[in-house]
This record gives C-alpha cells, structure tokens and sequence, in this order.
C-alpha cells in the first residue's frame, strides 16, 4: 500500500497474469483513439506503439499468446500476435485464427506478423483467396499482393488480372482493396502486364476518387503504378 492507502500498479513481467495484462490494456485506453480507429472498423483505443512496448516487457511466449487470443479482445488478440511463435502454429489453428479476425488491424497484423512468416503462406493464399466469405478472400489476396513481388514464379499473373478485371468493380470494399493491391503490384514488378494492369485500373475506375494527402501516393492503381515506376526509374539512373 502507498502512504495514500493506494495499491501500487504492478509493473508487468514475463509472468504477468491475464488480469495484470488486461489492467495495463484498459490503464492506457484512451477514448479519443477509439473513436478514431473505430472509422476503420476497429475496436480499440490503445495506442500500438504502447502495447508493442508491453509485448516487449511480456516477451514472446505462445502459450500465453493463445489464452490471450481466445479472449476475442481485439487488444489482446493484437498484443498475442506480437508475444506468439509463428513457427509455432499449424496450418489448421492459422485458418482458425483468420477466420475469427474479423477486425482489420487484427487481420492485417495475423497476416504480416505470422503467416508471411511461416511455411503455411501459399497454401493458406490459395486456400483464403477461392473463400466465398469475402473477408476470408481478402486475406488470400493480400497474401497474393505479397507472392507478386515476393514468389512471382508461383502465381498465373495474367489469369489473377483476369480475375481483378471481372470481380473488383463489385467486390465489397476490404476484398476490393486486396484486390487493387494485387493489381498495382502486377503493373509495378512485372513490366510485361505493366499495360493491362494500366488498362483494367483506368477501366474499372476503382478508388480514382479516394483523398489522398499531399506527399501521399494514390491508391487509385494507374497512379500508384506510374509513380512507382517513376521512382525506380529515377533510383536506377
């Protein structure tokens, strides 16, 4: 007890229990950053460079990783994916977690922190992009936005821009997104489909209209692609 009669917070550790973890998360809620991730579609309010601090302190620790997973927090399912072993999963428990991962950051990092890592990415790409759920889909195709630069010789680009062309104009925004990515990605490393990707972007017309901050590239894929290449172009001379 402190000389006010109040009990001292306990500093995490290593050891930390679910509760001690769960009173840190809620210490460093804040409600102004809720509601600025909550237009995102996501649900929590810390800000992640003070839970990726925590993940520090806590070290990477898979059994508590998955008790933190299981709670459907969406802090702790961010804060497991910092602690886990990504090595440590098989491929049926990261197609569980994907599934449940229904929060876009929650998503995004399961995806970059764990399967990107792992020896499961191309059979859970070709597994999630083929799902009728279409945010499962887009899981598979942000993962085949990554094979693009990443494992080209894997994927049949032309039939992937063939799919773009016929799917994204009415896809739901998370799944078009992934897709968009996709498409830029083709225009930008792999100069051969650099025009049909050029063309189905000015076609389709998707996100031509997204603000954009100054300084900031578009995400409107004729745009993307062009400064892209601008700018490898320009490191090459």
């Amino acid at each position: 007890m402190s000389e006010h009669g109040m009990t001292k917070r306990d500093e995490l550790h290593p050891g930390s229990s679910m509760v001690a973890i769960r009173d840190e998360i809620q210490r460093l809620e804040d409600p102004r950053m809720r509601a600025v991730n909550e237009k995102q579609g996501n649900d929590f309010g810390i800000n992640l460079t003070k839970l990726r601090a925590m993940a520090k302190t806590l070290k990477t620790n898979q059994e508590l990783a998955e008790e933190l997973w299981q709670s459907g927090e969406s802090t702790m399912r961010l804060l497991a994916l910092l602690i886990c072993r990504p090595k440590a999963f098989s491929q049926e428990q990261l197609d569980a977690w994907l599934r449940e991962a229904r929060v876009p950051k929650v998503q995004d990092w399961l995806l970059n922190y764990v399967v990107k890592k792992g020896k499961f990415l191309e059979p859970l790409r070709q597994l999630w992009i083929a799902d009728r759920d279409p945010v499962t889909a887009s899981a598979g195709w942000e993962l085949t936005a990554h094979q693009v630069i990443k494992a080209p010789q894997l994927l049949d680009l032309a039939a992937l821009l063939d799919t773009i062309e016929e799917q994204m104009a009415a896809a739901p925004e998370r799944l078009q997104w992934s897709m968009n990515t996709t498409l830029a990605q083709i225009g930008i490393n792999h100069p051969e489909h650099r025009e049909r990707a050029l063309a189905i972007g000015n076609s389709l017309q998707v996100l031509a209209d997204y603000p954009t901050s100054p300084g900031c590239t578009s995400p409107f894929a004729p745009e993307w692609i062009n400064e892209m290449v601008r700018r490898q172009q320009a490191a090459a001379q």
